[in-house]
């Protein structure tokens, strides 16, 4: 029998980070010491009251049941509050808000609620894989707009063709932003309401790395701005700001008809989020929020820490406002992101991604997750002496 994959599945590149997964295993199984500044995963564990709410809720045998596919209205109740205290934003908890299960999967499949074949979305490349990954599962195609280091990694909408706006349905961006660590500005998301609603395109922010900041900045939301309701949704995650990745819980919140959108997609496709797990989100989002700052406090040290040290040898790396990611120009000797990274996994045992699996923008950088503790980014300072 011939089985072969769908002409979409084949447009897909090779996942970056189940590629550095496999060379991690790869490299293990000679007996290596990795330090893994690789995946954006935190270290340390989901604070204690979070996780006990949610083993009380799952003793509970009326959790055990198909969720709504909407959310729990505690939940949704949980995130308007959050919304307003956190930017001023006032939410609708009925109809301006979507549980997901994780982020990634709103981002991914909300494409195929509006996309149809051979319309564009607009996506800055690098990017977080998903945003090209959806469109082209959808039957869409990625307009790359490039992130320039000299345009402090925003997107320039001057250069797009006019037969790529007339098809253009999605705008995605992406601040604070993975991989580049660059943030935005109320000023900057003014602009793209106006160009949004000129050109009758949907913003999609993806917003996950707001609460991981650093020096007193807070980052702002994009719908914050006047009409940027009438253009837009935004994507928030648990998974960075409470250690929640594995949990896989997040949402959607903004312009209802786009949520109402991407909520019929779901109604097709999954059958809600475990409740206990609700419960718990519930509890993250209105219980003790010192937890998130002492957070922010420990990335900021271990920020320090590797840049400080990778400035020492001679690298040229600014301190981030925002997010757990260093974006790091290579060493001048140094072309390939690719082998640069492969080097530094063979020669020093150390993890880190290459720039060009975010997308071509992002050859000739790596990104590095401060994921790992002081002592083995110490560690790696040293590693990376010997070698660079």
């Amino acid at each position: 029998m011939k089985i072969l994959l769908s002409e979409r599945l084949n447009k897909l590149p090779p996942y970056l980070f189940a590629q550095i997964d496999k060379a991690k295993r790869e490299e293990r199984a000679k007996g290596a010491d990795l330090v893994d500044l690789g995946i954006g995963d935190p270290d340390q564990p989901t604070p204690k009251h979070i996780i006990e709410k949610l083993y009380t809720a799952a003793r509970d045998p009326e959790n055990h049941h198909y969720a709504l596919d909407q959310g729990m209205d505690i939940l949704r109740e949980a995130i308007k509050k959050w919304y307003k205290r956190r930017f001023k934003v006032s939410l609708s908890h009925d109809k301006e808000i979507l549980p997901l299960i994780g982020s990634k999967e709103g981002i991914s499949h909300i494409p195929l609620a509006f996309i149809n074949k051979g319309d564009y979305s607009l996506v800055p490349d690098p990017c977080y894989p998903p945003y090209k990954g959806g469109t082209i599962l959808a039957g869409g195609i990625p307009y790359i707009l490039p992130l320039k280091e000299e345009n402090e990694f925003l997107p320039d909408f001057s250069h797009i063709p006019k037969k790529v706006l007339t098809k253009a349905k999605f705008l995605f961006l992406n601040y604070p932003n993975n991989p580049t660590s660059a943030v935005a500005t109320i000023s900057f998301y003014k602009d793209v309401v106006r160009f949004a609603k000129k050109h009758n395109i949907i913003v999609l922010h993806d917003t996950a790395y707001s609460e991981i900041n650093f020096d007193g900045y807070k980052p702002p939301s994009f719908l914050e701005v006047a009409g940027a309701k009438d253009v837009g949704v935004e994507f928030h995650s648990l998974s960075k700001t409470y250690n929640m990745t594995g949990w896989r819980i997040g949402w959607v919140c903004g312009n209802q008809k786009i949520v109402a959108g991407l909520a019929k997609v779901k109604a097709n496709m999954d059958s809600g989020i475990f409740s206990a797990i609700q419960i718990a989100a519930v509890e993250a989002l209105s219980g003790p929020q010192e937890y998130v700052d002492a957070m922010c406090r420990l990335y900021s040290q271990r920020r320090d820490l590797l840049i400080d040290g990778l400035n020492d040898l001679g690298w040229q790396v600014d301190k981030p406002k925002a997010t757990f990611y260093v974006w790091a120009r290579l060493p001048k000797k140094h072309k390939s992101s690719i082998k640069f990274a492969k080097m530094l996994l063979t020669r020093a045992h150390i993890v880190v991604t290459p720039g060009c699996g975010f997308g071509d923008s992002g050859e000739g950088y790596v990104r590095m997750a401060l994921t790992a503790n002081e002592d083995r980014i110490k560690e790696a300072i040293v590693r990376f002496k010997k070698v660079i």
